[in-house]
């Protein structure tokens, strides 16, 4: 193999032209908003049985379903029960909402008593949504994610097209009460379903799961419909006897719009409360500063009194002892008049001096050094931090909101592994592109090390592919110090933010303080 070395120059001409053709590639992207809804219908699958006897299919059923973990889906006891009575003549199978691919489906767990079952695929992964466990008030506004077998019928053409992948229907609706039926408690909605919605997600306006839809109301003689769906706490209860883990979120859910007006406000409270503070600490300063001069100057002017005091005991002595030279020069007795005058002299020139360098009454305090701003560019800081979740300021949709240990190093390499690249905002970021999980993560602090954010875009197959695309483009593994890797890394994520929605899909805002000891590794990059 021949090994050459490129001149410097030509390697900024090539970082120029890659971030130019990253641009461009991310106008290609479509920007498309964050919705929630369509985020949930990722997690959304059809559940089909397949009947055989002798190698001939002699029944075929369908439901929905909703991945709580990326290999595994709840969805109704009554969409797979033919496969729990009947394993070895009916087959399952799971239809994703995206790609290409069907998948075999494998029952794991079976409760008919609250109509829920677990089943697991045998390959691929699916994005998981996560369960809300808060309350839901009577009126809020819930949406039915699943495939409705009238659908079907109008839209279907073959037996193909129940096992190709598509997107499921949504229908909206409100949410009336929660009432126990046999035992088993219900959300009453109006959300609109048919029979192929069976095991499918009835889901706030934040895309989380707040039921399982089950069943309908007849609607004879003109009465008004009215779906039922398997509440939450049963859904919960469900997976903890299958010892199933599932991502649960118990915050309200707001508009990005309401949680941007919160954030607002949490910032403009801190603004007031940091000016108080910086009032309180100026007048504390000035009334110790009052108090410094008030003592200041008393002790000035006993200083000057004691001087002047002083000046005059020495001037009295030295008159007397003029007044002895005299006498003794009277007396002929020269030699004592010499020492009686110069000690005079002394005394006199003594009070004098220290009568003429008496301090002034009026004291003055030396003003105390002040800090100036930076005029600098601002460093990214370093250390240890514990980042704690902010819950006044952030929008939680569907992640855990433990606390994040970080470490930042030198140049903005955080966690020993992943380089940060500071913006035009001087916050130091790294878009985060994974291979599996279909969500871009925008990881940013600010140069102080004080206000972590987490800001997750929840995609389509389509966006996340042409993402993973501009990722590729260059790949950096590690953090660096060399100026034309850091030019191409800071364009690949000016490519990749371009393409990204106008507003994440969950934001979540931490605040960060030195942590002692060494931090443990944390999910703040790489």
């Amino acid at each position: 193999m021949l090994a050459f070395k490129v001149p410097a120059a030509r390697v900024r001409r090539m970082t120029r032209l890659l971030a130019l053709l990253l641009a461009l590639l991310a106008l290609t992207l479509p920007a498309r908003a964050a919705d929630d809804i369509s985020a949930a219908s990722r997690s959304v699958v059809r559940v089909v049985t397949v009947a055989m006897v002798d190698g001939e299919v002699v029944g075929f059923g369908h439901g929905s379903g909703i991945a709580i973990s990326p290999t595994r889906i709840v969805t109704n006891a009554h969409v797979v029960e033919s496969a729990a009575k009947y394993p070895d003549n009916v087959a399952l199978g799971v239809v994703p909402s995206e790609g290409q691919k069907s998948f075999a489906g494998k029952l794991i767990a079976i409760d008919t008593a609250r109509d829920l079952a677990l089943v697991e695929i045998t390959e691929g992964r699916l994005p998981a949504a996560a369960i809300y466990t808060g309350p839901l008030d009577s009126g809020a506004e819930v949406v039915a994610l699943g495939y409705p077998g009238n659908v079907d019928l109008a839209t279907a053409r073959s037996a193909n097209d129940y096992i190709t992948p598509r997107t499921p229907t949504r229908s909206e609706g409100n949410m009336s009460n929660l009432q126990s039926v046999d035992g088993v408690a219900m959300l009453i909605h109006t959300a609109k379903i048919s029979r192929g919605n069976s095991g499918g997600p009835l889901v706030d306006q934040c895309g989380r799961i707040a039921g399982i839809n089950t069943a309908i109301t007849r609607a004879d003689d003109g009465d008004s419909p009215f779906a039922f769906a398997i509440a939450g706490r049963e859904l919960l209860r469900f997976l903890a006897d299958a010892g199933q883990q599932y991502t649960s979120v118990g915050t309200p859910c707001l508009s990005l719009a309401e949680a941007d007006a919160r954030d607002r406000a949490a910032l403009d409270a801190e603004a007031r409360a940091s000016a108080e503070a910086n009032a309180a600490k100026d007048a504390a300063a000035k009334l110790d500063r009052e108090r410094k001069l008030a003592r200041a100057e008393e002790e000035a002017l006993a200083a000057r009194e004691n001087r002047i005091a002083l000046a005059g005991v020495l001037f009295v002595i030295g008159a007397l002892a003029a007044g002895a030279g005299l006498l003794f020069y009277n007396q002929k007795n020269l030699r004592n008049a010499k020492i009686a005058g110069g000690a005079a002299a002394v005394l006199v020139l003594a009070a004098a001096v220290l009568f003429a360098t008496r301090p002034d009454a009026h004291a003055e305090l030396a003003e105390e050094a002040a800090g100036t701003p930076a005029t600098e560019t601002p460093k990214l800081a370093q250390g240890n931090l514990l980042c704690t979740i902010r819950p006044d300021r952030s929008r939680i949709t569907v992640s855990a909101t433990t606390d994040v240990p970080i470490t930042i190093g030198k140049g903005g390499c955080v966690n020993g592994r992943t380089q940060y690249t500071q913006g035009a905002d001087d916050r130091w970021q790294r878009i985060l592109v994974p291979n599996e999980e279909a969500t871009v993560t925008v990881a940013s602090i600010d140069s102080g090390g004080r206000d972590y954010r987490v800001e997750r875009y929840l995609l389509d197959a389509e966006t996340m592919t042409k993402a993973r695309e501009t990722r590729a483009a260059i790949t950096l593994r590690s953090c660096t110090a060399n100026p034309d890797e850091l030019a191409g890394l800071a364009a690949q994520q000016d490519a990749i933010r371009s393409a990204l929605p106008a507003t994440p899909n969950e934001r979540l805002v931490y605040h960060c303080q030195p942590a002692g000891g060494a931090a443990a590794k944390a999910p703040a990059g790489g």
